[in-house]
């Protein structure tokens, strides 16, 4: 491998920036001009340190700035690699994962962790109007692009309305089973979203570490009576997605 210096162009003893600021600016630089490309994995953080003089901390420091920007991201014990595109998302439209990603020239996949059974609480109760520690199915899935997990999503079903759901092949479009075989059509959705730390189950799951920045985006789908079709947690990698809004004025 090129080293570091040949790679980004970092020179020696030449910027009066911060040494971290200065790193960041110039892996950032590299990426933006395609000297690496998503995918490619970075000089290790020895090299970097051997090829630029800098403090193991200081490259650190540079390399978790990229992070928190969503410019790369870490593998366990294999490194620190260039960021995919994200995906463009827009909560106002109805199409679901499998179709925007396709959309989007991308290939999704999804896989059912589990379905179980568990008692709502309070607040869950509460969304299904439901007497608290009623019975809900719980269906944890992930869901990836381009072979990549992106995100860990679990989704809250009432029994009532749709029994037997774990017996359904879960791996496609939940919506569509539940419109088809149960007569669920969701008419309204609710969505809310905000930064969340990714926790140690989740990250887990997504092969990241525990605090990774990631988007925690909470629907709720409504049926046409008002009744509660699904209620929906996603936990998204920060750099896997683009919220992207479209809204005409009107006069």
């Amino acid at each position: 491998m090129p080293s570091a210096i040949s790679l980004l162009g970092v020179p020696r003893g030449e910027d009066d920036r911060p040494q971290y600021l200065a790193l960041r600016d110039q892996i950032a630089s590299a990426i933006d001009l395609g000297k690496l490309s998503p995918g490619a994995r970075l000089p290790s953080e020895r090299q970097l340190q051997t090829d630029t003089g800098t403090a193991r901390g200081t490259i650190r420091e540079a390399l978790f700035q990229l992070e928190a920007e969503g410019l790369i991201y870490r593998r366990d014990r294999s490194g620190w690699y260039v960021s995919p595109p994200p995906v463009t998302y827009d909560p106002t439209r109805w199409a679901g994962f499998m179709t925007y990603v396709v959309e989007q020239q991308r290939v999704p996949a999804t896989e059912t962790l589990s379905i179980e059974s568990v008692a709502a609480p309070s607040a869950v109760a509460d969304i299904f109007r439901r007497a608290p520690g009623t019975p809900m199915h719980c269906v944890t899935r992930r869901r990836s692009i381009d072979g990549r997990a992106v995100l860990i999503e679990r989704i809250m079903v009432d029994p009532v309305l749709a029994p037997g759901l774990a017996e359904h092949d879960l791996n496609g479009s939940l919506t569509q089973i539940l419109s088809t075989h149960y007569g669920l059509q969701a008419v309204r959705n609710r969505v809310d979203m905000r930064p969340c730390a990714l926790t140690t189950s989740v990250a887990e799951m997504l092969g990241v570490k525990p605090g990774t920045p990631g988007l925690l985006v909470v629907r709720t789908s409504f049926a046409e009576n008002g009744a509660v079709v699904e209620y929906d947690h996603e936990y998204w990698r920060h750099d896997a997605i683009r919220v992207h809004v479209d809204l005409q004025v009107r006069p």
